[in-house]
């Protein structure tokens, strides 16, 4: 099975070099965050048409995620266990107030399905905006909280297979950014951030794109500004980390830097997995 990964930055604006991926690189199932579109206006025809069953939850032109699938989708959640919401706190709140005295609605920023008996999480973790800001402690709360949903799953059943893969906007090392000093003083690099994610590691999983890419300066992302990509200042923020019995199936993981290239294309680029029969 190939198991892929995509922020595709807006589904409707790159429906056709998505579909143009699955069908060129025999992708199984695709893991899709930032679609940017609510349910109805989710391109569900293109993408049932190529073959693929589709999971989506957005609310609006933020967000969003996706799983699609051509060997099976079923238990769809769009959320996990605990996900925290967010809201802006009122205008005339008191300083430090982050959230409303009613609960923050839950954004779309994780859906689960079981396919070809796999459990796929789409998965897009929070930006944090700004050190100090009430979305960095958001953002860390949903890591937290994630990883403890993910841990639990293990728990439950030592040998279930679970993929965590998406856009973790997290720089986990120096050597993923292209000039750590540019990050200084910002999110994604804070050890909190780099806590957070290495945290997942103690829950059970192992994240397969490092174990199977280790070369420093190995990037996911490319910023449309300042001939970002022509000068490869990339970051890696889009990752892969599945749970033991899943692991043990990972044959190969390849970034198929070629999608950021061209016209229409994502800022981000796919992270795909091969993975072995199922013993």
């Amino acid at each position: 099975m190939r198991l892929a990964t995509w922020n595709v930055n807006s589904v409707r604006a790159r429906v056709d070099r998505v579909v143009a991926f699955l069908e060129r690189s025999g992708t199984d199932v695709l893991a899709i965050q930032e679609t940017k579109c609510r349910d109805d206006q989710f391109p569900y025809p293109r993408f049932e048409a190529a073959g693929y069953e589709v999971a989506h939850v957005g609310t609006s032109a933020w967000n969003g995620v996706a799983i699609v699938s051509r060997v099976g989708l079923g238990d769809v959640e769009t959320s996990f266990p605990g996900q925290p919401g967010f809201a802006k706190a009122p205008a005339d709140a008191a300083a430090g107030d982050a959230l409303l005295d009613v609960p923050p609605p839950v954004e779309a920023r994780a859906i689960g399905a079981t396919c070809g008996g796999v459990r796929v999480w789409s998965l897009y973790v929070p930006h944090g905006r700004a050190v100090g800001d009430p979305h960095y402690a958001y953002k860390l709360d949903w890591l937290t909280r994630l990883r403890h949903a993910a841990g639990g799953w293990l728990e439950g059943d030592p040998g279930a297979q679970v993929a965590l893969v998406g856009d973790w906007n997290v720089i986990p090392l120096d050597t993923d950014v292209y000039d750590p000093t540019a990050f200084e003083g910002h999110t994604h690099v804070t050890p909190p951030e780099r806590e957070a994610f290495a945290a997942f590691a103690d829950a059970g999983y192992t994240e397969v794109s490092r174990e199977h890419l280790p070369a420093e300066h190995t990037y996911t992302y490319w910023d449309y500004q300042q001939l970002a990509f022509p000068r490869n200042k990339g970051l890696r923020i889009d990752f892969a980390y599945a749970s033991p019995a899943l692991r043990r199936r990972v044959a190969g993981v390849t970034i198929d830097r070629d999608e950021r290239k061209g016209k229409g294309a994502s800022d981000h680029v796919p992270v795909v997995l091969d993975l072995d029969a199922a013993p």
